[in-house]
């Protein structure tokens, strides 16, 4: 009997170890969900380049959290982005086409210039993908190619130069309306790094614009697009851009957009958007009945 009791101690359910379990499997679980999403996109992109005989490259930016204090934390177009994408760029034979898909808020200037130059001297023909909105830097690269689609309420922005939280534009002319006895020093130096800024990114919009528009044309959308004619959050619908003449068209492929659903927003609380994902179809009136 002792023997029995022994052994019915030793088959008991050890609440430690469930809870480490419990504890392990938790941890692992996210990292085992981005690696399915990521083994999903690769999947997804190798089908899109077969169809397409084209190289897919992507650029997506979302708002990540920290692992452990739970902060935001913004992403934006850096250094590291354009290594890679240029890359890929050089991985791929000059006649092959690229599909660049674009969903960011902006970024470094330089970084956005070395990827825009990059695409902007291939000889294969180059589509910029903007399924929601490529902002800024964002739109600086796709002035580069040759055509932008976009999602029928999909947007770009100027890309007019800011210095920290000050558009370059509104600095030069804030400074202009006053004497320069009544202006600070910091202030006169912001004003002169805004208006070199101004300049160098004007001619860098119209020389990236030269791959899909006349030379005029391309001096002309510089310097609407790169000299603070608007906010710098305004938004360019594709009507707005098909009016200033840029090469946009709107019938944007839906495995594009499929691919957007593959980087979910990191999982907050509680959602802000809601819905049932699956397609609302219109429903058929019922026919009528027969009365007897």
């Amino acid at each position: 009997m002792a023997m029995n009791g022994a052994g019915g101690q030793g088959g008991g359910i050890d609440v430690g170890q469930i809870f480490w379990l419990f504890f392990i499997l938790s941890a692992l679980q996210p990292v085992l969900k981005q690696k399915m999403l990521e083994n999903a996109r690769q999947r997804l992109l190798a089908r899109i380049e077969r169809r397409r005989k084209t190289r897919v490259i992507l650029l997506v930016h979302r708002q990540e959290t920290m692992s452990l204090l739970g902060f935001p934390l913004m992403r934006y177009i850096d250094i590291n982005d354009s290594e890679d994408v240029m890359r890929a760029i050089e991985l791929t034979d000059p006649e092959v086409g690229i599909d660049l898909v674009l969903h960011t808020p902006g970024g470094l200037v330089l970084a956005a210039t070395q990827i825009a130059r990059a695409i902007r001297t291939r000889k294969g023909k180059v589509t910029v993908l903007v399924p929601h909105y490529a902002m800024s830097g964002g739109t600086l690269i796709g002035l580069a190619a040759d055509e932008i689609v976009m999602s029928p309420h999909a947007v770009l922005g100027p890309v007019d130069p800011q210095l920290g939280e000050y558009p370059a534009a509104s600095v030069v002319k804030a400074v202009s309306r006053k004497p320069i006895a009544e202006v600070d020093d910091k202030t006169l130096i912001l004003a002169d790094v805004g208006e070199k800024a101004l300049v160098q990114v004007r001619e860098s919009t119209r020389e990236l614009l030269t791959r899909s528009q006349p030379p005029e044309k391309a001096r002309e959308l510089a310097e609407l697009l790169a000299t603070g004619t608007w906010t710098h959050d305004f938004p360019i619908t594709v009507d707005v851009a098909q009016k200033l003449g840029l090469k946009v068209r709107s019938d944007m492929p839906a495995e594009f957009l499929q691919l957007m659903s593959l980087f979910p927003q990191p999982v907050r609380r509680q959602p802000s958007v809601e819905y049932i994902p699956t397609r609302r179809r219109a429903e058929q009136p019922s026919p009528p009945q027969n009365l007897a």
